[in-house]
Formats: structure tokens, sequence, C-alpha cells
């Protein structure tokens, strides 16, 4: 798949997202409580409408789907998701773990995604057929020999319903558990196919913040799905799986008790 007009789009909306969110990082900002209960700010805001008003300019046919700013029908069958800033929480409590979520769907599948932490200036793209970058420079998942030596992330326990927590904690004890990560938002996936977490396990995601993340663990290397193992798509329930060995898929699927 021949993308190379969408990626350069796509670098061009993760620099406006940068230049609007890097001012206010550890920066007093009142955080206003959405309809869900989570912060979000003015950069939260700022970014999306830069990113907005580019594809406006530059792909009006296609739809917009955006955390903050919602849902633009577009005329053709392809849909930008935007997350100006996926992890709010740890933007306002100074940790340069959240990111900047960009993907390409199109029929409802992601075919482009890049992961952008405007603080550190480091950039993940991935592309449907096409090796994942970081930085410019290819990267790769790692191979993990038994599910026992894996390294498991999730952004927090306050995220899983009770039942779900106890799926997680049932397939955390599997795992190399005294290495695990709490918090981390998309940067767990970033660092997943960079090839140093093994499994994030997570619920209650919306396609803003799991579509930019698929072509970037799949380009490296590693797998997402569903706790199904059934593969990601624009009605997914937000049941999140990620590995970098996809010869874990079932070891995962058993801990977590679904087969």
């Amino acid at each position: 798949m021949n993308l190379a007009v969408e990626i350069a789009l796509a670098h061009r909306l993760a620099d406006a997202a940068r230049a609007a969110i890097r001012p206010h990082f550890r920066e007093p900002l009142a955080a206003e409580r959405k309809g869900d209960a989570t912060p979000v700010t003015i950069a939260d805001r700022a970014a999306e409408e830069a990113m907005r008003r580019i594809l406006t300019a530059e792909v009006p046919q296609d739809g917009v789907h955006g955390e903050e700013f919602g849902v633009s029908e577009g005329r053709s069958s392809r849909q930008w998701v935007l997350d100006p800033i996926d992890g709010t929480t740890a933007f306002l409590a100074g940790r340069a773990t959240f990111g900047t979520l960009i993907a390409l769907l199109i029929d409802g599948f992601p075919v482009l995604g890049v992961v952008d932490q405007p603080i550190l200036g480091e950039r993940w793209v991935g592309v449907a057929g096409q090796p994942t970058t970081f930085n410019g420079q290819p990267v790769s998942t790692r191979a993990c020999r038994q599910l026992a030596d894996a390294t498991i992330a999730t952004t927090g326990p306050q995220y899983f319903t009770q039942a779900e927590g106890d799926q997680f904690m049932a397939l955390a004890q599997q795992t190399d558990h005294k290495r695990m990560v709490m918090g981390g938002d998309c940067y767990n996936y970033a660092l997943l196919a960079s090839g140093f977490v093994d499994v994030v396990c997570e619920s209650g995601l919306k396609l803003h913040d799991f579509a930019a993340l698929v072509p970037v663990v799949e380009g490296a290397g590693g797998l997402m799905c569903d706790w199904n193992g059934e593969p990601l798509h624009a009605r997914s329930a937000g049941h999140v799986l990620a590995l970098g060995d996809p010869a874990r898929l079932e070891d995962v699927l058993v801990g977590l008790g679904g087969h």
C-alpha cells in the first residue's frame, strides 16, 4: 500500500500538534472534566484544532474522528482519527509518557498510525505492509520465549471493571509481574514496538485510543487484537491486547481466561 502522500500529511499533523502542546507542558494549567470524568486542557484542544485545520484544507473529502471535537463525516472511505494528548493525566503530572495519536482508517481498518511524544521528540510511524520506524529508523519487537519472561504493562487498574481487573491480574501473575509497568498510556505500545515491553493489556479504550497503535505495533512485528484474539477495527469494544511476540497469543488468551 503506497501511502506516501498520507504519511507526509501525518507528519505535518504531528508537527502541528507538537507546536501546540509544547508551550503548555509543565505549566500551571486548569483542567476541565469531560462527560466521562476524564480531564481535558487547553493543550488538548489547541492540538486537535491545529490538526483539523490542516485536514480541512488538504483532505476535505475525508472524515475526521477526534477525541475533543467529535466526528465530522466525510465523503470518502477514509477517516482520520486524532487523539491530541493520549494521557492527559500524565501530561498534567509533568510526565513525558503521553503522546499524540494520529491514524488513517480505510473502510474502518487502521492502515497508518503515528505515535508522537512532543517533549522528547520521539515519533513512531506504522504503515500497513511497511516496517515501523522510530525517528526514521526501523524498529522491531522482541521475541518472548515464554509468558513467564514477559514484561506486561497497563495504564492503570482504575480503568478495569472488577471482573476485568481479575482477568488482568490472572494474566499478570503468569508474566514477570515483578517488572509490571503501570502508567504509560500510548507510550507503552510504542515501547513494545521498540522491543522494551512484551504485553500490553487494557480495556475501555475508544477508537481514538487504539487506532494509531495497530499499524505501529504490527509493522514492528507485533500483534494487536481484542481479548478474544479478533482484529481491531472501528467497531471494536475497547478490550485491547498488544503482543510483541505473536507466538504468545494463545498463552495470553488462556491467561485471561478466554480460551
